[in-house]
């Protein structure tokens, strides 16, 4: 019940957003097409992006922290902060290019700039923001765009352990003072610290195209 509902805020203030984007007519009919011959319901279609999205974010995730690790263990935390500044975008492009979506990390607390929610990921960000603040768990989500022709995925992100407070928690106290000045130096307009342990950090947002989650099925 608790799914329906969060399913159903995440729905309605999508909802509430301006026009979406056009699809061309070949991507539609190629859909379509698909669909008729391997005769694939939608409730089909959303059960595979969602076991997908789960699957590439599980993947993006162990990815990240073990070449985090790595880099802590050869460099510190502070020469860490200069990976994720360098390493990270790039890891996350190449696992978009591997499964043809657009996998991205997004947050309004944001150590990057480029981590700033879209239009269409702000309201699912904002939902799970409001079920964080109040207590509330919060479920991997599916929404439709462009026509139903785009699938976008989002997923909360927590702070998994202590590990994350060196970089992620209080100034002074998680965070020594030589990470900080390196956080500094590369993120002048930093807003992802003061974490704890279980903290909402952000969302995964993964925009699959509807004939990629067909050609799985």
């Amino acid at each position: 019940m608790k799914k329906a509902v969060i399913y159903v805020f995440l729905s309605a203030i999508f909802f509430s957003c301006g026009p979406q984007e056009r699809v061309s007519r070949e991507t539609i009919e190629e859909v379509n097409s698909n669909m008729e011959i391997k005769r694939l319901t939608e409730v089909e279609i959303l059960d595979e992006a969602m076991t997908w999205g789960d699957s590439i974010t599980a993947e993006a995730q162990k990815l990240l922290i073990s070449q985090l690790q790595k880099a802590i263990e050869e460099k510190g935390v502070p020469g860490a902060v200069d990976y994720c500044h360098l390493q990270a975008i790039p890891i996350l492009a190449q696992l978009s290019q591997k499964h043809q979506v657009q996998l991205r990390r997004v947050s309004n607390a944001y150590r990057n700039p480029a981590d700033q929610p879209t239009i269409e990921e702000k309201p699912l960000l904002e939902a799970y923001e409001y079920n964080a603040e109040g207590g509330f768990a919060s479920e991997p989500n599916i929404q439709k765009f462009e026509k139903g022709e785009v699938l976008l995925y989002t997923k909360p992100i927590v702070i998994p352990n202590g590990m994350c407070l060196n970089c992620h928690g209080e100034p002074g106290k998680d965070i020594s003072k030589e990470t900080q000045e390196k956080i500094d130096d590369r993120y002048p307009d930093d807003k992802a610290t003061g974490h704890r342990v279980g903290d909402l950090r952000g969302m995964w947002s993964v925009r699959i195209p509807k004939k990629e989650v067909v050609k799985r099925l």
